[in-house]
């Protein structure tokens, strides 16, 4: 018996990877891991609601969105540019971290996380939405909501999200442009 197989081309990180032949429904997840060596995205339900796999879909228009890789199938990212947290830091020449995001150093001077396992998913969250706030700024008084709304869906065990959500109200505060008075 033989895996059905197809082939799969796609942009991580910036870099072109494939054509490759990936067996049918294989979750990305799996392909990420298993395939790439990227295990910085993390399995968690498995049915799409904690979120700790999340990836950034990004888009032509320079736009982003997140995607749950445990519940697609990476033929569904074929064609697609997508980046996971191995591709948020700049890396030097050998591989080394040579400079992390403004949203990875929030994180790290609030604490936000404990054990780790849900960050990868929050950082792509956090930073689809600083993205969106630099294209559509909001009200100081609407933050709060706009950071619940936004970061909602990522489970955390750990930490109760304050430090999560504390870390990106300040960014956003810092970051000119993305909230008005």
């Amino acid at each position: 018996m033989s895996i059905e197989t197809q082939m799969l081309t796609l942009m991580i990180n910036g870099k072109q990877v494939g054509p490759v032949a990936v067996p049918v429904g294989m979750p990305m997840i799996d392909f990420l891991h298993d395939y790439l060596n990227l295990t910085g995205t993390h399995f968690g339900c498995g049915q799409g609601i904690c979120h700790a796999c999340t990836i950034m879909e990004l888009h032509a228009d320079g736009s982003s969105t997140e995607l749950r890789t445990c519940i697609f199938d990476a033929h569904f990212f074929n064609g697609k540019s997508i980046r996971t947290i191995e591709g948020h830091a700049t890396h030097g020449p050998t591989g080394e971290v040579t400079a992390i995001t403004p949203v990875q150093k929030a994180f790290i001077d609030h604490f936000s996380f404990q054990c780790g396992y849900c960050t990868p998913g929050f950082v792509a969250g956090a930073t689809v939405f600083m993205e969106r706030l630099q294209r559509e700024p909001v009200k100081r008084s609407d933050l709060e909501s706009a950071i619940e709304d936004a970061l909602n869906d990522h489970i955390c065990r750990c930490t109760g999200y304050v430090r999560y959500y504390e870390a990106v109200r300040d960014l956003a505060l810092a970051t000119p442009g993305c909230v008005v008075d």
